[in-house]
């Protein structure tokens, strides 16, 4: 039987006590498993059904001058804390649900998106509109807009969501006590998810769909740019979830989209366990700021691509021009690229040719201008996340020079080096900071997708909990569950 190490003292079960032959099955423990489903209860906490949540029509005022500190009453006040009171109320049903039961709810879900695609393209119609007559950028009506292909796309993940395993009951580790109590540490649900993001609808439907295979609730808070197709998306998502025997704030929606409803929404601890802010870097550093509920910041994305004297250089021209252009409005997009002094005039007049002509607006230091047709860049251009066909181009004295320019101005996203030379890849691997680090490779790969993790809920820049691509796993906690046979401590 395989060996499990725990503390100093302790020893791997290999027979269990009388009477914990129910045990036998998840001690010891090295691999991870998946607790049955009489444990899942034990695991959620949940014993019986939620009582109804509160309409929202039915709850009071709360002031807005309340201690950060302080938690927030369930008997919340306006449509945020409404909404994330129902949320808590409905939240145990999904916590105690069985695999099957969640993959039922959002299959349904998947079928509803793929049979009412003109209601969401309708309400989405109207954001666009109403986008361009405030003369919104190309790159974030792109955002913004919905197809069929991308309705099908998101109905699609949440069936590759249906495939993933739940980590809900996952056993992390066990152990024998020398007293004879068996530990294990096992993945719970967090609770309330809450996300605050910008003009993306997608994010509404990727949100929902992991926080139900993690067995969370959860409160989205989108912008006004896509208010319309939040709420035609949100109401066909929890159509199915009532369809599926849930009750339908499971997955709440917050419609008021003044500023103050962030403001609520980030300081209404005791109702929500974590808050996601996924945006610009006013959004996320607003909330991150001024936020009594636990958050994880998904920073902004100002990303380079290094090519290296040892660059094989039409590799690096193609990965350049794919982190550039291939969707330049999202957060894993490059936005500076930085080449060695040594290969610079060999690379960048034909890798500037290849960007001007995907319709990249270049900015350059004086080097790179001498060496190819670009504007001047300015010192805020090393800092600035574009999201827009506009790329940073500066020539550097080597390696060192490279990795002092990112720690200076980058924002520990995703940084990529091309190169040969299988030294200054490791170099650069082991001394960038940042959630991912690429070698000969675009940085648009940073994407729960394309690292097999199924859809994503954000890209965490920070470190506790969760850094990199967010997907399942990082949607839950653990607790402990300790098994005796009558020990007492005194």
């Amino acid at each position: 039987m395989p060996r499990v190490r725990g503390r100093a003292g302790s020893r791997p079960v290999r027979s269990l006590p009388r009477g914990h032959d129910h045990l036998a099955a998840s001690v010891p423990v090295l691999a991870p498993r998946v607790l049955a489903r009489s444990e899942e209860e034990a695991v959620s906490g949940s014993v019986a059904p939620a009582d109804p949540p509160r309409d929202a029509e039915h709850e009071g005022r709360v002031r807005g001058d309340r201690d950060p500190d302080e938690s927030v009453s369930a008997a919340g006040t306006s449509e945020t804390l409404a909404v994330c009171s129902a949320a808590k109320s409905s939240g145990p049903a999904i916590a105690r649900a069985t695999t099957a039961r969640k993959n039922a709810a959002l299959n349904a879900m998947a079928d509803a998106l793929d049979a009412h695609q003109d209601r969401v393209l309708e309400a989405n119609v109207t954001d666009l509109e109403q986008a361009r007559a405030e003369g919104v950028s190309s790159a974030l009506q792109d955002r913004l807009t919905l197809t069929p292909e991308r309705l099908t796309k998101a109905a699609d993940g949440l069936r590759e969501v249906v495939e993933l395993a739940d980590p809900v009951g996952e056993v992390l580790r066990g152990w024998r006590l020398p007293n004879g109590l068996e530990v294990r540490q096992v993945r719970v649900p967090l609770g309330v998810v809450a996300m605050v993001y910008e003009g993306r609808p997608n994010v509404t439907v990727d949100a929902a769909g992991l926080a139900i295979k993690s067995g969370n609730a959860c409160v989205l808070r989108g912008s006004s740019s896509a208010i319309h197709s939040n709420t035609a998306l949100a109401d066909l998502l929890r159509e199915a979830l009532v369809e599926q025997g849930f009750p339908r704030d499971v997955v709440g929606l917050i419609t008021d989209t003044r500023r103050e409803s962030v403001r609520e929404l980030a300081h209404a601890r005791g109702l929500v366990d974590l808050l996601i802010p996924r945006g610009g870097a006013g959004l996320i550093q607003a909330v991150v700021t001024d936020s009594s509920v636990p958050v994880i910041e998904t920073g902004v994305g100002n990303c380079h691509v290094y090519v290296d004297s040892g660059a094989e250089l039409s590799r690096a021209r193609r990965i350049v021009v794919d982190a550039k252009t291939d969707r330049p409005s999202v957060c894993n997009a490059a936005e500076t690229l930085l080449v060695h002094r040594d290969v610079a005039e060999a690379f960048l007049p034909e890798a500037a040719a290849a960007l001007v002509a995907a319709g990249v607006e270049l900015r350059g230091d004086s080097t790179a201008q001498a060496i190819a047709e670009m504007n001047g860049a300015t010192p805020e251009d090393w800092d600035t996340e574009y999201l827009d066909l506009v790329l940073a181009v500066r020539v550097v004295d080597g390696l060192d020079d490279a990795i002092s320019h990112i720690a200076a101005h980058g924002t520990s996203h995703t940084e990529a080096i091309v190169t040969e030379d299988r030294a200054a890849a490791r170099r650069f691997v082991g001394e960038v900071d940042a959630a991912a680090v690429m070698v000969n490779a675009s940085t648009r790969f940073t994407d729960g997708g394309e690292f097999g993790f199924g859809a994503e809920i954000g890209i965490s820049t920070q470190r506790l909990h969760a850094r990199g691509p967010m997907a399942l796993p990082e949607l839950t906690t653990s607790k402990y569950l300790v098994d005796g046979d009558g020990q007492v401590r005194g």
